[in-house]
């Protein structure tokens, strides 16, 4: 089934989530530019480059690289083939051509979107996640950036994303997943309720409620039979299979067993 997403928002929320990135960015010493950023052959500064990349690409761009990225023990598929030549690009540009490239890339993709129709906006396109609509595919890109802005601040300490806007459609994507992981992964018995009571710079409390399938739900009858109490940036970290990630920070109340079976299970990502 397609997902719909409202244009305008969708909009607003991406481009706050790039301004976010690109002011922490800005603010970083040269030695926070240049650590490690937990992901693996990465420093901090190669995932500004990963998230210009991708937008970049979509604006219509290739990348200037000859490296054979099958060779990097990391890279996996062919979407880690593609981020690994466009992080090889900007390795060879300095960090000012990389921030001139990112506000320059941003406010062309920026008029790009505001120049769809809503037929363009609604029309099914190829996504991470299969064909859906370009609505949605511009919602998965909130939550990958929002993903990569809680990267560069544990990488630095710098706490977790401040913006509440593009991190609740970080969280609204997350959430559309999560019926998969209750019921598929998780195997959660037919009839049970899991609640995820989310902390932070957006607070939201999901439910799913697994019936023949598991589904998102507006509201329960009563308490779920897990209620998981977590922030954010938290279950952003697990569903990403951060280093970060720590499930002790996380408060389960209710069925410890189902609960586990889920945290475990979480992550999702490539």
């Amino acid at each position: 089934m397609t997902t719909f997403v409202p244009q305008e928002p969708m909009i607003d929320a991406l481009e706050a989530q790039w301004t976010a990135i690109a002011d922490l960015a800005t603010s970083l010493t040269d030695e926070q530019w240049t650590a490690p950023s937990g992901l693996p052959g990465w420093q901090v500064g190669d995932v500004v480059a990963h998230v210009l990349g991708t937008e970049a690409m979509l604006a219509g761009r290739t990348p200037d690289s000859t490296i054979d990225p099958t060779t990097i023990e990391h890279v996996k598929n062919p979407i880690g083939e593609l981020n690994e030549h466009w992080i090889d690009h900007y390795r060879h540009r300095s960090r000012d051509e990389l921030m001139t490239d990112f506000a320059a890339v941003t406010a062309e993709r920026n008029k790009a979107m505001w120049g769809m129709t809503e037929g363009q906006w609604d029309a099914e396109t190829g996504t991470p996640v299969g064909p859906e609509s370009y609505g949605r595919f511009m919602r998965i890109r909130v939550f990958d950036c929002w993903m990569h802005e809680v990267d560069i601040r544990d990488a630095v300490g710098l706490g977790g994303p401040e913006q509440t806007v593009p991190a609740l459609w970080a969280l609204r994507e997350i959430a559309a997943t999560l019926p998969f992981v209750v019921g598929k992964r998780a195997r959660a018995p037919k009839g049970s309720t899991v609640a995820f009571d989310i902390t932070g710079v957006a607070p939201l409390t999901l439910y799913i409620a697994t019936d023949e399938r598991a589904a998102l739900v507006p509201s329960i009858d009563g308490a779920a039979d897990v209620t998981l109490t977590l922030d954010g940036a938290d279950l952003a970290r697990l569903v990403g299979g951060r280093s970060a990630a720590d499930i002790s920070r996380v408060t389960v109340d209710g069925d410890r067993d189902l609960g586990s079976a889920v945290l475990t299970n979480l992550h999702y990502t490539i």
